[in-house]
């Protein structure tokens, strides 16, 4: 009896010991409540799910701070993401009243304090998506968990507007546009004066984010508007010189949009389109999921920010001296663009089929259809070089995935790396590549063995999805889930990837206008993949022709 009253005493010791809870918070809206999780012996996990960080929003209009409620807010469940269109493109989901955000704050023995800050803006080509990410059996994409934990970071994601209602404009002010990238700095300057209260330091705020989300981050970077706000950012296979990240012509997508929910094209036009039904305008800025050879799928995304003269002041280039004091990486995946490829040209996913080399010239021409045939030919023979008399079907086709990624992802990034380091006053600036091979590559599988990885593939490991789910990786995946976990908190904490508390695999060093390093990440890790001057004949080659990247970088 006696050693059962013990054992007893033990187990009730340790429940007390562990059980570190912020409990009810108070926040400048009013008071939150959200859950505990058990994440082992004297560790536990804080969650709030849908915290409001502004009101409703008005309809083309930027958000409002919320009115606040009464008495203590159950924050347990995610929102609705914001109105957008469904994955098939084929109908709308989601809902007006969608600006909130989620909370992850990790618990020791104690409750935490002065913890940094990771804030994850996710992607979706500025048309879907939402703070939690796709769903498979409860398991969301971006639950901020496993980050949470292994860094002892806390981790916030945030909603946004996106489609119409959040990028729609005719460029003046009637339609301004960037409502979108308003939300995410409503969201921002939330977190800057709450997280004091739920165990974080306001003045190390580290923003995260893929594709458009990458594009929202460097952006967000760039504003005048964040002023002093945020301490360091990520960009993941996006970044604001991408030719995607800006409309340029603005006026004629919200014609278009306009005639399609019979709204008139003159001075009345921003007034009926504030009249529509809000899921009739969704439906019609929807994206063309087809392309060709002669038209690529990235002349589909038509709904982006704009140069507003206001959020952004100026075209992208230009405001890097914005982030001069912002530690920042860039990084792409090494076939960030094969899922774009293979909707222009659908034999590249094929290993029975040839893809003819004149479908190497032809997507060549329709990316430099604005620059010349000179410009054309100096690509196609810069990307046909190693041909010889016969190159191999294998080769064709890892040809035209290079060409989308190196214009869509890869050269936007390395340009942004060197406006970066060149207007750098204390910030650091690191490159990297992920490399890990796309899981649905090789024998019998969808893709040919040859893919690496592709769009998106390294969000399952920056999330910790192979901890969650064991059962789907080997053991070297959760190596590298752990690597780039370890990399991302240690740079959230310090500024430095290589130190903050975390073991890495090897020292990664930073990006120099001179030394243009950068780091391969994938699961077989050693110093060897430090590396440099990541495909410097091809960012020369783009640099100098694309419009949108036309700044002077050095050899």
């Amino acid at each position: 009896m006696a050693k059962l009253e013990f054992l007893v005493a033990v187990a009730v010791f340790l429940e007390t010991v562990s059980a570190a809870s912020l409990g009810v918070v108070r926040t400048e809206g009013g008071m939150v409540q959200g859950s505990k999780v058990k994440i082992g012996l004297f560790r536990t996990m804080d969650v709030f799910k849908g915290i409001p960080f502004a009101d409703v929003p008005r309809r083309f209009e930027k958000p409002v701070p919320h009115p606040g409620w009464d008495g203590v807010m159950k924050t347990t469940e995610f929102k609705k993401r914001c109105l957008q269109t469904n994955v098939l493109m084929t109908d709308t989901r989601g809902v007006e009243d969608c600006l909130y955000l989620n909370i992850w704050v990790p618990q020791g023995r104690s409750v935490s304090a002065g913890l940094p800050v990771m804030v994850w803006i996710f992607g979706g080509a500025f048309l879907a998506g939402g703070s939690m990410g796709a769903n498979f059996l409860d398991n969301y994409l971006y639950d901020g968990q496993e980050i949470a934990d292994r860094g002892d970071v806390i981790v916030v994601t945030v909603s946004y507007r996106v489609g119409p209602l959040g990028f729609l404009s005719t460029g003046d002010s009637s339609l301004p546009g960037n409502y979108g990238l308003w939300d995410q700095h409503a969201a921002i300057s939330w977190v800057h004066r709450n997280i004091l209260a739920f165990g974080g330091d306001p003045d190390n705020i580290t923003l995260f984010g893929e594709s458009a989300g990458g594009v929202s981050v460097n952006f967000q970077i760039l504003s005048p508007k964040n002023k002093g706000m945020i301490k360091r950012a990520i960009s993941q296979s996006g970044v604001a010189l991408c030719s995607w990240g800006i409309n340029k012509n603005p006026r004629k997508v919200a014609e278009e949009i306009a005639l399609k929910v019979n709204c008139p094209t003159d001075h009345t036009m921003a007034d009926c389109l504030k009249m529509t039904d809000p899921v009739l305008i969704t439906r019609a800025g929807t994206l063309t999921l087809s392309g060709s050879a002669d038209n690529p799928i990235l002349y589909n995304m038509v709904l982006s920010p704009v140069v507003d003269g206001d959020f952004l002041p100026d075209k992208p280039a230009n405001l890097f001296h914005n982030a001069a004091d912002i530690d920042y990486i860039i990084g792409v995946n090494d076939m960030d663009a094969h899922i774009f490829s293979a909707l222009d040209i659908p034999s590249v996913n094929s290993d029975l089929v040839d893809t003819p080399v004149e479908d190497v010239r032809r997507i060549l021409a329709a990316f430099t259809k604005e620059m010349g045939t000179a410009s054309l030919d100096s690509a196609y023979s810069a990307y046909t070089s190693n041909y010889g008399p016969n190159p191999s079907r294998e080769t064709i086709k890892k040809t035209i995935v290079e060409i989308e990624t190196d214009i869509i992802f890869l050269v936007p990034a390395q340009v942004a790396l060197y406006l970066h380091s060149g207007n750098a006053r204390t910030g650091r600036t690191y490159s990297y590549v992920f490399s890990e091979p796309n899981r649905m590559a090789g024998l019998l599988k969808p893709y040919p063995s040859w893919v690496g990885a592709d769009h998106a593939d390294d969000l399952q490991y920056v999330f910790g999805k192979p901890f969650t789910t064991p059962v789907g990786y080997w053991p070297k995946q959760r190596d590298l889930s752990g690597y780039m976990i370890a990399y991302w908190t240690n740079f959230a904490k310090t500024g430095d990837p290589n130190s903050g508390g975390l073991k890495v695999p090897t020292t990664w060093p930073t990006f120099t206008t001179i030394g243009h390093q950068y780091l391969d990440i994938n699961s077989k890790m050693n110093r060897n993949n430090v590396k440099e001057k990541l495909r410097v004949p091809f960012v020369h080659l783009w640099a100098s022709e694309l419009p949108a990247l036309a700044v002077n970088i050095s050899e």
